[in-house]
């Protein structure tokens, strides 16, 4: 195998060698939007971060590509008991791990890998535990803390997990990105020579594709792993030619220097499809785009203050510019796509005199000052918040309330809406599993407004909790769906977001490019994509 390379090296060096490999190898080049924060799915929550990771790991299932199916992963099969509370995974043998420079397996995967993938999650003793970052959201968002009872190795190729109570979607969160499997061998290693922080900068995985070199806001490079349990990718080559700008991604997609891009313009939609060498993919995308408000901080501690906020905005002023053609309106935190959407519910309608009259019922009849955050990149929820911001801001000022718009960098950006910074941001989110309770638990549950985690606008309304709690603990999606309709009542009467949009998934590929399908929740995933010669 190739040796993993320092990062020293020139990224556009790399890039060309990518681009000029002989003519039997094969590489594909994503025009990839940002750089990941880490290499540790753990402890991330964007899209962005994923799509650096995904070649890389495995998890004990996954889901089907393209799909919401679960089918298996490093576990071959599975049981579950009778009483939903026992899941006993039986995992593959012969499944290797990738090396480089600092590190060479002596051992294939094993049960002892899954146990560590989950104590350096749960347990604060874990050595690894606080290890690029203690902040697990995804694992207390979702309540694991409380839901796991044991994690235990059966032997070395079965592994138990026992939970407190049942759990409807649990098999489908094992599936998501922050469940990425680790070698425990290598962090055992790195820990010994007193580099633990190497399993999260120059990563192993058991994943199709391994990582060669990294330099952020330049280039990711991965090969294809030949050793792959599922059988050697087609591709040889894989590379993430960061491209923050999009009108950027588009020009080199039309030259043929990247083979897929994510997130285009939507003014530039029309050139695109009209393009011979080029095909735009597209589905109704698993996401909604929204405006939280902080609802611990004043004046958004009121209810009437925030309907009367939803009330200023003029929603479709925002869809018709921002979008055009590539989003519909949000009413409910959930897409119109997902089982259990409350279409019974009726949206805010615009309303500046109706937004003043509230106001001043709510103790601000001349308004109020506030800060409006917008985010700094392009997410598949929300093509250009800094614009979005700004038709915001007039709008509000209009009712009195001025509002300052804030941003950071991504990264410290989302670090700082979980700590609750802010009195209104903008933010979103694409599904990890095409269920319900991941949209409303970990964006909107007690768990999540506790921990920092993604509830941003820190919600946590006893009767809503209630409702998604006991709707994660039955079976039947029926009437799992009767207690979600009813909790997107109380979303909506509650008013901790605006909600904006749900943006149509848009992906233009290049025509030589073979079988790369979309992913409902806007994975990338190139195993099993081709590239015709």
């Amino acid at each position: 195998m190739q040796p993993f390379r320092p990062r020293k090296q020139v990224a556009l060096a790399v890039l060309a060698l990518a681009c000029a490999v002989g003519a039997s190898a094969k590489t594909l080049v994503f025009c990839s939007e940002g750089s990941p924060e880490n290499f540790y799915p753990g402890v991330n929550t964007t899209g962005t971060s994923f799509d650096g990771n995904e070649p890389i790991y495995n998890r004990i299932v996954e889901f089907e590509r393209g799909g919401t199916k679960v089918v298996p992963g490093l576990a071959e099969k599975w049981d579950i008991s009778k009483d939903g509370l026992v899941y006993t995974f039986h995992l593959r043998k012969g499944v290797k791990w990738h090396s480089h420079r600092a590190f060479k397996p002596t051992r294939d995967f094993n049960a002892d890998d899954i146990l560590f993938a989950f104590d350096r999650q749960w347990k604060e003793d874990n050595p690894f535990f606080k290890v690029t970052s203690s902040n697990h959201s995804y694992f207390n968002d979702m309540g694991m803390p409380k839901l796991l009872k044991s994690v235990e190795k059966v032997d070395d190729y079965t592994v138990r997990i026992t939970l407190n109570k049942p759990e409807a979607p649990f098999l489908a969160n094992l599936a998501m990105p922050y469940a990425a499997i680790q070698s425990k061998e290598y962090a055992d290693a790195m820990l010994k020579a007193g580099t633990p922080e190497k399993i999260d900068q120059e990563p192993i995985g058991t994943g199709p594709f391994y990582l060669v070199q990294y330099q952020k806001d330049a280039v990711i490079r991965y090969k294809a792993f030949p050793q792959y349990w599922g059988g050697k990718a087609k591709i040889d080559d894989l590379v993430y030619a960061i491209t923050p700008d999009a009108s950027v991604r588009w020009a080199k997609l039309q030259k043929g220097e990247c083979h897929v891009m994510p997130y285009p313009n939507p003014a530039d939609l029309d050139a695109m499809r009209t393009d011979p060498n080029v095909k735009v993919l597209e589905q109704p995308g698993l996401n909604v785009g929204y405006l939280a408000y902080n609802v611990t901080k004043k004046p958004f501690d009121d209810v009437r203050v925030r309907r009367a906020v939803n009330m200023a905005i003029n929603k479709k002023a925002i869809i018709d510019g921002v979008y055009l053609s590539t989003g519909v309106a949000a009413k409910n935190p959930i897409p119109p796509t997902m089982w259990s959407y409350n279409d019974a519910i009726k949206d805010d309608v615009y309303d500046p005199e109706g937004a003043k009259k509230l106001l001043a019922q709510a103790g601000y009849p001349n308004g109020f000052t506030t800060d409006l955050w917008a985010m700094p990149v392009q997410r598949p929820y929300n093509p250009n918040a800094k614009r979005i911001a700004e038709l915001m801001q007039a709008d509000l000022a209009k009712v009195g309330v001025k509002a300052e718009i804030k941003s950071y960098e991504w990264g410290e950006y989302r670090k700082r809406m979980q700590n609750g910074e802010h009195q209104m941001g903008m933010m979103g989110w694409t599904g990890d599993n095409g269920d319900p309770d991941n949209f409303l638990t970990v964006l909107l549950g007690c768990d999540s407004a506790r921990t920092n985690g993604s509830n941003v606008s820190k919600f946590c309304y006893q009767p809503f909790e209630d409702l998604i709690g006991k709707a994660k603990s039955v079976s039947s999606q029926s009437e799992r769906t009767q207690l979600y309709q009813k909790a997107q009542v109380i979303f909506k009467e509650q008013a901790p977001w605006f909600t904006m949009a749900h943006a149509v998934q848009l992906k233009p590929v290049r025509k030589e490019v073979v079988d790369f399908k979309l992913s409902p929740f806007g994975r990338h995933t190139f195993y099993g994509v081709d590239i015709k010669e």
